[in-house]
Formats: structure tokens, C-alpha cells, sequence
């Protein structure tokens, strides 16, 4: 009877959990706990992000275009404040593993947060949608048409989160806002968040890896994907435009890439010592 009792739980959790959210729910406690704190930004900021950002224009401003845009704008600096100030991205977690703000071991647990975050974030509000009378919300997707191997598709997400890319470290390190800094760069950040959306639309668009996957294993009844474009669009262009603006932004301000000097720049270092040699 235990047994039988056994079985019919897993059965009832097997149903309901999304594939791969048992190992990217695992992955949190990686060196006994020791980056559990950034796992659980990365989680509770994806949950955040997803219900902020993707309910303007389905829950809020349904008739309103700049209402679901404010909205939107809301929605990503409140989505940052609350969670912490995660990455929610994982282009965004290799970029600053191969800038060397956190190790390889962060990055994978960071990468595996907000993945069990998006996982878990669509069914959740599925049901919040369906338990309210609210409109389902949507999701980036890949289309194969004409694009059978995602290089159109590819090319938006790889310059859409170059730009994202670039945004981020000159909101974050290169300018100050003085006393309200905070507030002044996150709204900046969705200001440019929601250009960049309207901007490249071919592939959703996600700009992000985490959302056109979990959304995919979401929409499909918890199948992977199975189309090699959807990985190359949302996985190999983001991750290789996070590689060349890390590159571009060493080349300009200094640092290592993956721990090694490049042999170009800094551009910001020599424009800094030009300028004082023509002070004297």
C-alpha cells in the first residue's frame, strides 16, 4: 500500500513538473549552498520578470498601447528592485563570467535559477490566467519558414542582444546619475529594452535564451525543442553576441576576457592619458 501510494504521487508530480526543472532546481545547492543566494535572485527575478513584463498588452493595456508600454517599464525596474538585481539572462551570466564578474561555477547556477524560474513562471500564470478570466500570455517562438536554419532569426537575437549587451555596461559602469542612479539607469534599461523588442521582431522577439526555451517546453506540453534553429536563434546567436560585446567592451574600457589581456585597447585608458598630456 505504501508503494502503491508511492507511485501514484511521483505519477501525479511527474505530470505536472516541467521537464529539466528537477535539475535546474538541484543545481541551486552547487558547492554546498555556497551560491544559493544568487540562485534564488535568479529564480524569484525570473518569476518577477516573466509576470511584469509579459502581462502588459494581455492583463494591462489591452486596448492602451502606451499604457502596456509604461507598464512594461514598470515592470523591468520593478522586476530588478525586488529580485534583487538579477541577470535573469543567461547571455547576460556569460557575459560577465567571460568579463570576469563571477566565476563558472555562479554562472552555471545563475543560469540554472533563472531556468527553473521560467519553467516554473508560465504554468504558474497559466493558471493565475485561467483561475482570473484573464488572457494567456504569449511567448517568443521560432518560425521555421523561410528560416529553416534560424540564421534570419539568428541575426535579430545576435544584434538585439548586442545592443542589450552594450546598454548594460555603459548604464551600470560607465555612467552616474548621481543621487538617483538607480532609478534613472533601470528606467533607461527598459526604455531601451522595449526599442530593442520593437526593433528586432523576427524571432519573438526573446533577446533572451531562458524565455524562448521555457516558453517552447511550456507551449508544446513539456517537449524540448526539436528544431536545431530554435537552438541556434536562441542559444549559439545570443551566446556568441554576449562573447563580442564583452570583447568590444575590454577593448574599449580595459580588463580581462576570460582571464587574458587583449592586445587591443584600452580605447578609455588612452583617450584618458591624450587628454592629460594636452592638459600640461
Amino acid at each position: 500500500m505504501v508503494f502503491t501510494l508511492l507511485s501514484t504521487l511521483f505519477q501525479k508530480a511527474y505530470d505536472v513538473t516541467p521537464p529539466g526543472l528537477v535539475t535546474c532546481l538541484a543545481a541551486g545547492y552547487i558547492g554546498s549552498g555556497r551560491y544559493f543566494s544568487a540562485y534564488r535572485h535568479e529564480f524569484i527575478g525570473t518569476l518577477l520578470m516573466i509576470g511584469f513584463t509579459f502581462s502588459p498588452g494581455k492583463w494591462i493595456g489591452q486596448d492602451a498601447l502606451m499604457v502596456a508600454w509604461i507598464a512594461h517599464a514598470c515592470g523591468v525596474v520593478a522586476a530588478d528592485k525586488i529580485g534583487g538585481g538579477p541577470h535573469v539572462n543567461p547571455a547576460v551570466t556569460f557575459s560577465m563570467y567571460a568579463l570576469g564578474k563571477c566565476s563558472y561555477t555562479e554562472s552555471f547556477v545563475r543560469i540554472c535559477g533563472a531556468m527553473a524560474g521560467g519553467l516554473v513562471a508560465f504554468p504558474l500564470f497559466s493558471i493565475l490566467a485561467d483561475t482570473l478570466g484573464l488572457t494567456q500570455l504569449g511567448g517568443p517562438e521560432f518560425n521555421a519558414k523561410d528560416d529553416e536554419e534560424g540564421i534570419a532569426a539568428g541575426t535579430s537575437e545576435f544584434w538585439a542582444t548586442t545592443l542589450l549587451m552594450i546598454m548594460i555596461y555603459a548604464l551600470n559602469w560607465e555612467l552616474n546619475f548621481g543621487k538617483f542612479h538607480y532609478w534613472i539607469k533601470q528606467t533607461l534599461t527598459a526604455v531601451g529594452i522595449r526599442y530593442l523588442i520593437e526593433t528586432f521582431p523576427r524571432a519573438g522577439p526573446a533577446i533572451n535564451p531562458m524565455l524562448g526555451t521555457t516558453w517552447y517546453i511550456f507551449a508544446n506540453g513539456g517537449a524540448f525543442p526539436d528544431h536545431i534553429g530554435h537552438y541556434f536563434t536562441y542559444w549559439v546567436c545570443p551566446f556568441v553576441a554576449a562573447l563580442f560585446a564583452s570583447f568590444l567592451y575590454v577593448v574599449y574600457a580595459g580588463g580581462t576576457l576570460f582571464g587574458e589581456k587583449l592586445p587591443l585597447g584600452p580605447v578609455k585608458g588612452d583617450a584618458a592619458a591624450s587628454s592629460s598630456k594636452k592638459n600640461k
